[in-house]
């Protein structure tokens, strides 16, 4: 396997030695909500000594209807994230859709993150590649884990090096995901740090019609395996009451549910790792 390189996300360093945990809730409800929750996963995570990254996407904007919630504008949901990553002391991420994006988007945000249905467009990832902040781009669910390299490749044309790839599950017959744990093998194989999208993994892309279904009781199932398969870091969407989320309720992990799940994750990394 290819020497991987030390990614550097404000003071999380992704080098191997211990996962890092990308964890909040899907979307910015309100500016009450996401500091709340902001608030709460701190609490589980620090007393654990976790490396993590808090994330809310201030627009979600690939939602199956019209009539779906969306979030905010940009500059005022980069603001409002930047701010609470000043306050927690952690680095903060959220999606970004166009180039105009970008630019607002890197005077505030750690890590930039290229949605899945956009890790094609050409201009999007060399804008965020132009942008001097760490990228993470959600492998298209279309793609194959070694087309990932055409993406590196661009993002390395403009002196990018600080990025990562996220698998987040490939499409399977009609509004179904199958996530292959080998695509984490192969990804990291070409020479690059791989984070593996637990909740996104068991959506239902609009399989109930005006919505997203989804089955987040799997989450943690896929979590665990991704960790025993060798992944640098895990994203977990989670939320005080799924059943009441605005965006991708189905697939959020209880926050109840979180601290026993995030130690049950180190403890199957300091296992997988003891003899490498």
């Amino acid at each position: 396997m290819a020497e991987l390189p030390v990614v550097q996300i404000g003071g999380v360093r992704v080098d191997g030695q211990q996962p890092f945990f990308v964890l909040g809730p899907c979307v910015i409800e309100s500016a009450d909500f996401v500091w709340d929750m902001a608030r709460r996963i701190k609490a589980i995570a620090d007393p654990q000594g976790l490396r993590w990254v808090f994330k809310a996407s201030y627009d979600k904007a690939n939602r199956s209807a019209i009539s779906s919630y969306r979030g905010m504008d940009c500059a005022d949901g980069c603001r409002l994230l930047a701010e609470i990553g000043k306050e927690m002391g952690v680095p903060v991420t959220t999606d970004v859709h166009s180039v105009e994006e970008v630019r607002i988007a890197a005077e505030f945000i750690d890590l930039l993150q290229i949605p899945a249905f956009l890790c094609r467009q050409t201009d999007l990832i060399i804008a965020a590649g132009e942008s001097g902040r760490v990228v993470n781009v959600k492998k298209g669910q279309f793609l194959a884990p070694w087309d990932v390299k055409n993406i590196a490749d661009k993002l390395l044309s403009v002196g990018c090096h600080q990025f990562l790839f996220t698998e987040r599950g490939t499409t399977f017959g009609y509004n179904n995901l199958v996530a292959d744990m080998r695509s984490l093998y192969w990804m990291r194989e070409l020479g690059y740090r791989v984070v593996f999208d637990a909740t996104h993994s068991v959506q239902r892309p609009g399989g109930q019609g005006l919505t997203t279904g989804g089955d987040g009781k799997l989450a943690p199932v896929l979590a665990r395996a991704a960790v025993a398969t060798g992944v640098d870091g895990v994203f977990i969407e989670t939320h005080i009451d799924p059943s009441k989320a605005l965006s991708d309720g189905p697939n959020q992990i209880p926050l109840a549910d979180l601290p026993a799940l995030l130690n049950q994750l180190l403890r199957l990394h300091a296992i997988a790792h003891e003899n490498l």
